[in-house]
């Protein structure tokens, strides 16, 4: 999922509700992994999204799918994609994502939908 535009009414200024809880999600899966120190200096993110293949799609263009022959271009954009993700983890896995100075995103297919991240120091 993406990063959804902050709404602005009459009362004020808030996070829709779908963005903070897919947040809520990203931080829960974090803490359950085994990564449990907070990285340090700058950071490199490496963000593959496995999305899902159309019901109505047929077994040719399916399979041309998997092997990466064709690629999502679909909702959501990597950018968003790569805030939502690294907002998430602000202060968990990182003080800050300002940390982060390199990152990588690519859209897949997949038959099991997820989010791959792996997060690395930079060598200095």
């Amino acid at each position: 999922m993406g990063k959804q535009r902050p709404r602005v009414t009459r009362f004020g200024t808030y996070t829709p509700k779908k963005t903070v809880e897919y947040e809520n999600w990203v931080k829960t899966c974090y803490m359950l992994s085994n990564n449990k120190d907070k990285l340090e200096g700058a950071i490199k993110a490496e963000i593959k999204v496995y999305m899902y293949i159309p019901k109505s799609t047929s077994k040719k263009k399916r399979q041309e799918m998997l092997e990466g022959k064709i690629r999502p271009t679909k909702k959501p954009d990597v950018d968003n994609i790569c805030k939502i993700i690294l907002d998430s983890l602000n202060k968990l896995a990182f003080d800050d994502d300002k940390q982060v100075v390199e990152c990588s995103i690519e859209k897949w297919y997949g038959e099991d939908p997820r989010v791959e991240l792996v997060l690395s120091e930079v060598e200095k």
